[in-house]
């Protein structure tokens, strides 16, 4: 398969994008949500942009490399925003996976 060299990146995006969903998710469930507006906006983004780097890359695409980079701006973006709410466990799960993510796509782009 043309896309195996990106597997370990796949899944990475894959993980984040659901890590993603769910913090969004659990945001809106939060009391205060109208302080949670940007992880809100934030995770949704990134778990946008982790699928479409994993549809690029399944497809061996010419720009996986850039998608990787995209995605790893996003990745580093979220987890910020999402360790600013530290207290609450879906945004730590989501920074963990974010800047794993984040560091794999770094890898990948090294070696594109």
């Amino acid at each position: 398969m043309a896309e195996q060299h990106f597997q370990e990146c796949i899944d990475a995006c894959n993980e984040c994008a659901v890590a993603c969903n769910h913090c969004a998710i659990s945001c809106v469930d939060e009391k205060n949500v109208a302080v949670l507006s940007r992880c809100i906006k934030l995770t949704l983004e990134c778990a946008a942009i982790c699928n479409a780097a994993v549809q690029v890359m399944s497809i061996n695409g010419e720009l996986s490399d850039h998608m990787c980079q995209i995605c790893e701006d996003a990745c580093h973006r979220c987890a910020e925003e999402c360790i600013r709410h530290g207290d609450m466990e879906h945004c730590i799960i989501c920074a963990e996976k974010c800047r794993t993510c984040a560091a794999v796509c770094a890898r990948m782009v090294v070696h594109a």
